[in-house]
């Protein structure tokens, strides 16, 4: 278990470490965090390249420069069709026979007598093949993957056919759910390393794991820019409070908890407004629920927008509620919070973590929304009340989670782990 932040300067005299990173979806408006951590992993030294199962999630015109930068030079395993699978079978059959069958062996027995799981099985297994075959075509042997979903499966499989090691950061808390679906304890033996995002998410994995498997966990938090992410003003008076919510509009987030609460402070006649920014699936059921508590233009639907529009919307934001019911440690929480808007969200899984209640912002229990109500009032009665939780949760951020330093730490991680692989040790 190794808590030690070891970041020392990357000697100029060794060569960059290299690797692959491996995302199911890159770029992504919800996953812009792992954009950030490459490119300043490449700032530090770092040569890694980036492999996607999927396409990014809009069109190339509404990607921001950067997110079109990496897009140009993403390999999509998706984008190469059967030609691509059929072209990676034959040759990885001709190069590594054994590898190719012990990794359909595994594939197999992830899938168990589940005919669906063995279907996706085999779709984890062709991809697995197409990874390792870029890999080799680059030089590259260590294998990275945000988050221990179906493309931590895919390295999984991939470790078995090639010579090569993979290793994994773990959020949270979906796998944790349902840990034998996402095969959880066969990723967790046979990574070389995991990074955790906090202690929670570390407390779950060795809840499934014996002890001598516990060293293999790293403390390594995420963190946000703030100097991109700079205090706005205070306003003094509001009318209307402008509270601002962002993530995906799924069952997860709670949002209609939010609007319930948004609803009880209306009915008290209070001057409030909600702006909602994500997608999802929830969309069509949260504005059903709008429209039937009459919340008209106390509700803005912003949809999912770019980094460049977010801070636009957190600067004229007098308060962030997260109404969430399952969370990792959100990056959108440390976002509003180094732009100085004070926090309301849930006393759940990570998020004690980041906030301490009354200190950095305030908790609530998670599925209270006359309890959120209440939060909400107490910012909107307390205009020192608001500035005060707003400047300590930026002063929490630049202590805990600033993304330099955290960067900083993740790459003395991956020195300290893998110098012995690449020659370094």
């Amino acid at each position: 278990m190794n808590d030690n932040n070891d970041n020392h300067p990357h000697p100029s005299s060794s060569p960059p470490l290299r690797l692959a990173y491996l995302v199911s979806q890159y770029p992504a408006v919800s996953h812009t965090f792992i954009l950030r951590e490459v490119a300043r992993l490449r700032e530090l030294g770092f040569e890694i390249a980036v492999a996607s199962i999927n396409g990014p999630d809009r069109p190339s015109d509404r990607l921001t420069a950067a997110e079109q930068s990496e897009a140009a030079h993403t390999y999509y395993v998706k984008r190469h069709g059967l030609m691509g699978a059929l072209t990676a079978k034959w040759a990885t059959l001709i190069t590594h026979p054994a590898g190719f069958f012990r990794g359909l062996k595994l594939a197999l027995r992830l899938g168990g007598a589940d005919l669906k799981k063995l279907l996706y099985g085999l779709f984890y297994f062709t991809e697995a093949l197409m990874i390792g075959r870029w890999m080799a075509r680059q030089g590259l042997q260590h294998l990275h993957v945000h988050f221990a979903t179906p493309a931590a499966t895919v390295a999984l499989i991939a470790r078995q056919i090639f010579p090569i090691t993979f290793s994994m950061t773990v959020h949270g808390p979906d796998e944790f759910y349902d840990a034998p679906g996402y095969y959880l304890s066969q990723k967790i033996a046979g990574a070389t390393f995991i990074c955790c995002i906090g202690y929670y998410a570390r407390s779950q994995l060795m809840k499934l794991s014996p002890p001598d498997q516990w060293d293999k966990f790293e403390i390594s938090p995420l963190g946000v820019d703030p100097t991109l992410f700079a205090p706005r003003p205070f306003r003094a008076e509001d009318q209307p409070f402008e509270v601002i919510c962002v993530g995906r509009l799924t069952p997860a987030k709670g949002q209609a908890i939010l609007l319930d609460a948004i609803a009880r402070l209306r009915t008290d006649g209070r001057a409030i407004r909600l702006r909602l920014v994500g997608d999802g699936p929830d969309r069509p059921i949260l504005e059903r629920i709008a429209a039937e508590r009459a919340l008209g233009q106390a509700v803005i639907f912003e949809g999912a927008v770019n980094q460049d529009r977010i801070r636009e919307l957190y600067a004229a934001a007098d308060a962030f509620a997260l109404a969430s019911f399952a969370e990792g440690i959100p990056v959108v929480l440390m976002e509003a919070m180094a732009m100085t808007i004070p926090c309301v969200t849930t006393f759940i899984t990570g998020i004690p973590e980041l906030i301490r209640d009354g200190q950095d912002g305030l908790l609530v229990a998670p599925s209270d929304s006359e309890g959120l109500a209440a939060a909400l009032a107490r910012l909107m009665d307390d205009a020192d009340l608001r500035q005060r939780l707003g400047v300590a949760g930026r002063a929490r951020v630049e202590d805990k989670y600033h993304l330099q330093r955290n960067i900083e730490r993740l790459a003395a991680i991956f020195r300290r782990r893998l110098r012995k692989e690449d020659g370094h040790g």
